[in-house]
């Protein structure tokens, strides 16, 4: 959805940095077993609307988020080449979407993420394939009880079906187990996508970080604690 990733979420500007709502959502398992999500959590098109079925669809089963694991670097790569190119594909040149030297950069961004102590890289697993992914941790210098979503992504031929919702309640319902007050993202100006969702999940502009003329992404911030809401 941390950029934030996604339904075409948002884009980190530190490659594979670790680039967000409720209590009581569920909370992912250090131990890398994977936590069962809600099975089929709707994406919903619009604050408490939810996601219509397709009439005589069969029902997916929800989506499992875990901790990745250097054995899902490739398939997190391809996953997040694909969804960088929903959003930027005619905005930025063509090499920096599609060259082989550009996926090697991001692949050693990943391999970074998934090496540091201080950070945290989750998928969501839907019949053994990777369907989304997010990478978060405190950003270098801010207050201990903040946070920064980094990278948050969702395979495109999986949009709308609630993979996104239930990754994003697992990195909250994490970031709440931890104590942290307060979530960073920054998201593409122009995925529009990935901005409505963050704001269906209770994001909000960040006016303490206010973007100059020429920016590119907006600052977005998510309360997590009474304090940091008001």
């Amino acid at each position: 959805m941390t950029h934030a990733p996604t339904p075409g979420a948002p884009h980190a500007p530190t490659p594979g940095a670790p680039h967000a709502a409720t209590s009581g959502t569920p909370h992912v398992s250090t131990s890398g077993t994977p936590h069962a999500a809600t099975p089929g959590a709707p994406e919903a098109p619009a604050p408490g609307a939810p996601h219509a079925a397709t009439p005589g669809a069969p029902h997916a089963p929800g989506p499992t988020v875990r901790h990745a694991t250097t054995a899902d670097l490739d398939a997190m790569v391809d996953l997040h080449s694909r969804a960088r190119a929903t959003y930027y594909r005619g905005r930025i040149p063509d090499a920096l979407l599609d060259a082989p030297a550009e996926r090697e950069r991001w692949r050693a961004g990943w391999q970074r993420g998934l090496e540091r102590p201080d950070a945290t890289v989750l998928c969501a697993e839907r019949d053994g394939a990777i369907v989304g992914i997010a990478s978060y941790r405190r950003e270098d210098g801010a207050p201990a009880d903040t946070v920064k979503l980094f990278q948050f992504h969702v395979d495109p031929d999986h949009w709308r079906a609630g993979i996104g919702t239930v990754l994003h309640r697992a990195c909250v319902a994490d970031w709440q187990a931890a104590g942290t007050a307060t979530a960073h993202l920054e998201v593409y100006w122009h995925n529009q996508r990935a901005r409505a969702f963050y704001t269906r999940h209770g994001w909000q502009p960040d006016t303490s970080r206010r973007p100059a003329p020429d920016a590119t992404h907006l600052d977005l911030i998510l309360p997590l604690s009474p304090a940091a809401a008001r």
